[in-house]
């Protein structure tokens, strides 16, 4: 698999990554780095996981011009269908390429936290075609706002397990995964669904995610002549799907890379998830990034409207991509995110997610030129957000 963005023998991007965890911990860890490498450069590997994308998860996802958003905004719109995607998000590259990984470790049983519920359900579909026991770890919040995904779970036969603690969403259900794989370190592979945790996994999911990019260059060619757009904007939370949609345009020369992250109520309400315009560094989930922290170094409670995106931290990779200046981070509110959703919806009949919303409504805020080509990775479809959607509802009302 190529790579243009690897971290040093440490898990380390420049002074940010690293594996900060428990000695509990250190074995399933150590583990992993050791073998994870070699196992996904195997030729058996990556014939099985290439297959599985192809039809079972239904790449390439096709790059979409949108006509009507080109219009709008005076430039020349493109949008990466990663909502098209067996189980609607790109959650699903990763989740088979570490089941796949599992197996060839030996392992019996599945965990993962969920925030969105998309992680888990890719989780949990990737267990159910490849025959592995599965528990998914959501935030009691979480399971409330995304009950049409916890259904899909349960369908699908895996487990969900409430984090009843702290805020009761992401961050929590990670705490309560984290401490499940130390109590079986043995039978139990923990799939972390974005690009945070300790080291390999920032890579680990970088480099499954990175087909979304891998097949912009490639499709954007065929389109235009040129394998590189101006702008590739994607939403920001652990940063997955940025990842995954920034991997092979980094340092090109070419192309800016936008991370939107969510505003919340306003960077400055209290209620945010903006970790780039708020956070200091420090350790969260086994990894040195960016978080939102009390003086005294207490994280935060985040908020969005989006459940996929109220983390308080980001992967390292993207702390790193910050402060050399690889990509450039912003926010969106709640309001306008929701807006850009009902808009997408309505001049092109395509439904976001709400997280991918975020992306979109970036638009609004970019200084475009008609010749410019602007990606926007979406991300998910927003199926699982109807119940937001139609509560924040204020056009008709």
């Amino acid at each position: 698999m190529k790579t243009t963005l690897q971290p040093d023998e440490n898990g380390f991007y420049g002074e940010f990554g690293g594996a900060f965890v428990p000695e509990m911990l250190y074995p399933n860890v150590l583990e992993l780095q050791q073998n994870y490498l070699q196992i996904i450069a195997t030729e058996d590997f990556q014939k099985e996981f290439k297959l599985l994308l192809k039809d079972y998860v239904g790449r390439p996802t096709p790059l979409y011009f949108s006509k009507n958003l080109s219009e709008q905004f005076q430039a020349q719109i493109y949008l990466k269908r990663e909502d098209l995607n067996h189980t609607g998000a790109h959650k699903i590259n990763n989740a088979i390429g570490q089941v796949l990984l599992a197996k060839r470790l030996n392992k019996k049983r599945i965990i993962a936290e969920t925030g969105a519920g998309q992680h888990g359900v890719a989780t949990a579909t990737a267990c159910a075609l490849l025959g592995l026991d599965c528990t998914i770890y959501m935030g009691e919040i979480d399971i409330e706002r995304q009950k049409p995904n916890v259904e899909r779970m349960r369908l699908l036969g895996a487990k969900i397990q409430p984090a009843t603690s702290g805020s009761k969403t992401l961050k929590d259900a990670t705490n309560e995964a984290i401490r499940a794989w130390i109590n079986d370190p043995v039978g139990t592979h923990y799939i972390i669904g974005s690009v945070v945790g300790p080291h390999p996994y920032p890579d680990l999911v970088a480099q499954f995610q990175s087909v979304i990019s891998e097949e912009i260059k490639i499709q954007l060619k065929e389109k235009t002549g040129n394998e590189n757009p101006d702008y590739v904007v994607a939403c920001l939370g652990g940063g997955s799907n940025a990842i995954g949609a920034f991997y092979h345009f980094i340092d090109n020369g070419k192309t800016q890379l936008i991370a939107v992250e969510a505003g919340g109520l306003g960077v400055h309400s209290g209620k945010t998830a903006a970790t780039i315009a708020l956070g200091k560094k420090g350790i969260i989930h086994g990894s040195k990034t960016y978080l939102i922290q009390t003086d005294d170094g207490q994280i935060v409670e985040p908020h969005s409207i989006s459940a996929g995106l109220d983390y308080p931290g980001i992967g390292p990779i993207h702390s790193y991509l910050h402060d050399t200046n690889k990509a450039e981070v912003v926010s969106i509110t709640d309001d306008e995110a929701m807006q850009a959703a009902y808009d997408l919806s309505r001049i092109e009949g395509i439904i976001p997610a709400i997280e991918s919303a975020h992306a979109l409504a970036y638009l609004h805020k970019m200084k475009l030129k008609t010749t410019d080509v602007v990606v926007v990775n979406l991300s998910g479809r927003g199926d699982k957000d109807l119940a937001t959607l139609q509560n924040y509802r204020t056009d008709e009302k």
